[in-house]
């Protein structure tokens, strides 16, 4: 290398002269771009390290228009007495600590960092469509907790790409992974049935969320086919105290109860603490089945048999999908539906 290129901060041109490649090779080298041949990639990249060249961020970025940050979104998440957002609930639940964990490691390879926000109300809806709308991220990767959120359909108005954890409520051209839930909980209702259960409840997770409903849907629909023509149910919402609440409905309800499938491991958790609070032994007097196979289900005394849905996996491609719609010149909306698998422990 010669003197001259040690005085000065090196520049792409420097790079391009090292290289014997064009300034536009090195550009697109550098920015990730595709059509570039690996043995010319390869030249590239060993005058980038000869030279000491260091992108400059923001010059790249108006180049490129990217941020190389996205936007991870956690929409309907709980208010607390005083109009608060209680992140306490978040924060606890281990689904959300899931995804968001698998998300940054998926993004990290690729110099793209998340911005995690949250929008309960219609004003953090707003702030949140504006950040994408005037360019702050380059996409979004949204968790909804609710059917009848409004955030996908305006991120979509926004012109960036955006790909949802679960299917949205109604169609709307937007990219989701998702699990076959109905499927899962078939699986927990002939396991169930299997054992000789026979008299079966569920407790399900709000009826506005549509995997919630496919669960309890998918249940009774196995219940069904195998002489079962009603199962009571009762809803909580995902938590361990709206589990301990559901259970002692279905308990009102059905004294009998010997089956139980729970449409996640936190209020299975819940459900077994009810039920041992009032001598009933799981699972010889009753057996549990949750879903999730969250690490609640191995902390759970009796360990919980459960159905395991992929939540990293699922997270890992929803990230791949947004990079894939970032870097494409005409984005497709696409799905992915992942398969899930009963995990038999103690409690069934």
């Amino acid at each position: 290398m010669s003197k001259d290129l040690r005085r000065a901060a090196p520049t792409l041109e420097d790079v391009a002269k090292v290289a014997g490649v064009s300034r536009a090779t090195v550009s697109r080298v550098i920015n990730g771009k595709r059509k570039v041949a690996p043995a010319v990639q390869e030249v590239v990249l060993e005058a980038v390290a000869e030279t000491g060249y260091v992108p400059n961020r923001a010059a790249r970025s108006l180049v490129t228009r990217r941020t190389g940050t996205v936007a991870v979104v956690i929409s309907g998440a709980d208010a607390d007495p005083e109009g608060e957002l209680d992140l306490s609930g978040v924060f606890s639940d281990p689904f959300f600590g899931r995804v968001v964990g698998s998300l940054v490691r998926t993004l990290r390879p690729h110099d793209v960092h998340p911005v995690l926000m949250f929008a309960d109300d219609a004003q953090t809806r707003g702030q949140v469509t504006s950040y994408l709308r005037f360019g702050n991220a380059d996409g979004a990767l949204l968790v909804s907790t609710y059917a009848d959120d409004p955030l996908p359909e305006e991120l979509i108005g926004t012109g960036r790409p955006i790909v949802l954890f679960a299917r949205p409520g109604h169609a709307i051209p937007a990219s989701y992974v998702d699990l076959a839930n109905a499927d899962g909980a078939r699986l927990a209702a002939n396991h169930l049935l299997d054992r000789g259960c026979r008299t079966l409840g569920v407790i399900s997770g709000p009826l506005d969320v549509p995997s919630a409903r496919d669960r309890l849907d998918g249940f009774r629909d196995a219940a069904a086919r195998r002489g079962h023509a009603f199962v009571p149910s009762a809803a909580g919402s995902f938590t361990f105290e709206s589990g301990e609440s559901a259970m002692e409905e279905l308990l009102a309800a059905a004294p009998d109860l010997d089956g139980v499938f729970v449409s996640n491991d936190l209020m299975a958790q819940g459900a077994i603490h009810v039920l041992q609070s009032r001598g009933r032994r799981v699972p010889d007097d009753v057996a549990i089945v949750g879903f999730d196979d969250s690490p609640v289900a191995v902390q759970a005394r009796p360990r919980l048999t459960t159905v395991r849905q992929p939540v990293e996996k699922m997270a890992e491609e929803m990230a791949r999908m947004l990079l894939e719609q970032i870097d494409a010149d005409e984005p497709a909306v696409r799905s992915a539906i992942f398969e899930p698998v009963l995990v038999v422990r103690d409690s069934a």
